[in-house]
């Protein structure tokens, strides 16, 4: 089935991206959870607006994004969450959460869907984000997790 995919995806691209994935993988995942919509002869329209609000959002160049990323991995980023006594968390650390943080320490403005977390991030202590800032240019994110 052609889809075009309204949001970016691992494994299958950026918004506005028209792939070809199985019947079944469309209907079930990714049209539900408004990933993606359906190819239509309409639809060159909906990728033209998807691929420039997508420019919009992204770093103007490839130096601003290197710029960026130097000043992300430099120093760890600071969440505060609600914790039980072991050091587990009451729930998981989101990208929304990362993305606040990198605003409030002074870093650049990073949108939460460009924020990937490899395992969720359910304990105290350091863990580990990536920022993909650049189509080249993806910054790893030292997140620290303190108790409120």
């Amino acid at each position: 089935m052609k889809i075009i995919l309204t949001q970016p995806t691992s494994g299958l691209g950026e918004a506005g991206d028209v792939v070809e994935v199985k019947d079944g993988y469309a209907r079930n995942y990714l049209l539900p959870r408004k990933l993606a919509t359906p190819w239509t002869k309409g639809g060159q329209k909906q990728v033209d607006a998807i691929t420039s609000a997508r420019a919009k959002r992204a770093h103007r160049t490839e130096q601003e994004a290197q710029t960026a990323k130097a000043r992300l991995e430099e120093e760890a980023v600071t969440v505060s969450a609600r914790s039980g006594a072991s050091g587990r968390l009451f729930g998981a650390v989101t990208s929304a959460e990362i993305a606040r943080a990198i605003a409030e320490t002074g870093g650049p403005e990073v949108d939460r869907r460009r924020i990937e977390v490899p395992t969720p991030i359910r304990d105290l202590g350091e863990h580990t984000a990536y920022v993909k800032l650049h189509e080249d240019v993806s910054a790893t994110v030292t997140v620290e997790v303190v108790s409120v």
